[in-house]
């Protein structure tokens, strides 16, 4: 058990206080465990505002990993039962695609208008032309025929490679009426979207016709400094990617000026100081939390505690990026490497793959961290984590590559 001061510095945010607390507002202070579907995923999802959606599946998909991270217990059924059966979650963006709980969908009123605005300013560059002449087809379609994908709309439009950067008409007609609105994604066929008229889906008199900008403008930023501690104002703005940077400015100054929040000193992992706020007691509150378990547990790329690189860096001293566009003979680890977190420190990174044709997790590669000594005791750990990635992975035994521990 690390030794500690009971009550914090006035004013300093030590180092391994940030990342307790960090870790605390994440879900991963406390020991993994709990049923991991019904009530209870639902709950770590609205703890963590969302939950970041990824097709990539070479283990897992990112969902599932994040879910699994703090709910070893969890599988992907429970989520799709959430999201297709209860209602319970929606999809839309944040930074990027994600799993929403539901009750915060009142809040995507501004979201949708600002999409409405930009979307079609910015898609008439990115786009192929004329999917603005496809929203009555296709909102007609899905009226008289059900839910629907890309594949099921836009007959005779000419298809192109596949990416994002080149749909058909219809696809970006589905997109858009989804972004701002007045579709709901439904479910997925294997990872493709199905659409369906919003007011079929949720009841929207339920929830409301949504609060006015400035309302949600407050609960967005309270949102997003509840799930994170602290926070600078710009990393406020981003966690929702709805509000503003100079919305975000302009919350924080006046919290401040009323009491509600307080400016502390952040020491950061390498040393350097930064300005951050938090609700007045939570620096006293952060010193009395526990230490995190020691068991090792590997985390998704775009977990919500990572998502951050350059937050990661302040804070973990973790150095990450995804090398998907870096030439293989360049890359210093995988493109797609897993990060390793032990107690408060992510203590190394993995290349793995699940061959499910082969029935196994094949590990390529493990790269520590700078100053972290690989010995038994470690190696067991991650051990035990792989056997518990086994059944999320739909495989039975690890198997290790020839030279798989790296310098």
């Amino acid at each position: 058990m690390a030794t500690r001061s009971a009550v914090a510095e006035p004013g300093l945010l030590e180092n391994a206080t940030a990342r307790r607390l960090f870790m605390d507002r994440h879900g991963l202070l406390a020991q993994p465990a709990g049923p991991g579907k019904g009530a209870d995923l639902l709950g770590v999802i609205e703890d963590l505002g969302f939950v970041q959606l990824d097709s990539i599946n070479t283990v897992a998909r990112a969902h599932d990993l994040i879910l699994f991270a703090r709910r070893p217990a969890y599988r992907p059924k429970a989520l799709k039962h959430l999201y297709e059966r209860d209602r319970a979650l929606f999809e839309h963006w944040t930074h990027d695609a994600a799993m929403i709980p539901m009750r915060f969908y009142p809040h995507w009123k501004l979201r949708f208008a600002r999409d409405r605005a930009h979307l079609a300013r910015r898609w008439k560059d990115w786009r192929r032309d004329g999917f603005e002449a496809q929203f009555a087809p296709v909102l007609q379609h899905i009226r008289d025929h059900g839910p629907a994908g890309s594949s099921d709309v836009g007959e005779g439009e000419k298809r192109g490679s596949g990416g994002w950067w080149d749909w058909h008409p219809s696809k970006t007609a589905l997109e858009y009426l989804w972004r701002t609105g007045a579709l709901t994604v439904v479910g997925r066929d294997g990872f493709q979207k199905k659409y369906d008229l919003t007011e079929r889906v949720i009841d929207l008199a339920a929830l409301g016709n949504g609060p006015a900008p400035e309302e949600t403008i407050d609960w967005k930023c309270n949102a997003a400094l509840d799930r994170l501690g602290f926070a600078a104002s710009g990393e406020i703005a981003a966690f929702w990617d709805t509000v503003t940077a100079a919305e975000a400015k302009a919350w924080l100054s006046a919290e401040l000026d009323a009491g509600r929040l307080e400016t502390v000193t952040l020491l950061c992992a390498g040393g350097a100081a930064r300005k951050v706020v938090m609700r007045p007691g939570t620096l006293d509150a952060a010193a009395a939390l526990p230490d995190p378990p020691g068991r090792m547990r590997v985390l998704s790329p775009f977990d919500p505690m990572l998502r951050d690189r350059n937050r990661a860096q302040r804070l973990f001293g973790f150095h990450y990026r995804i090398e998907i566009f870096v030439p293989e003979a360049k890359r210093q680890y995988g493109y797609y490497v897993f990060p390793l977190l032990e107690g408060d420190r992510i203590v190394g990174r993995i290349d793995m793959k699940a061959d499910r044709q082969a029935d196994r997790l094949h590990v390529t590669a493990l790269w520590p961290e700078p100053g972290v000594k690989w010995g038994a005791g470690r190696q067991a750990r991650l051990e035990a984590e792989l056997d518990r990635l086994l059944r999320l992975a739909g495989v039975s035994r690890v198997t290790w590559a020839d030279g798989w521990q790296r310098a």
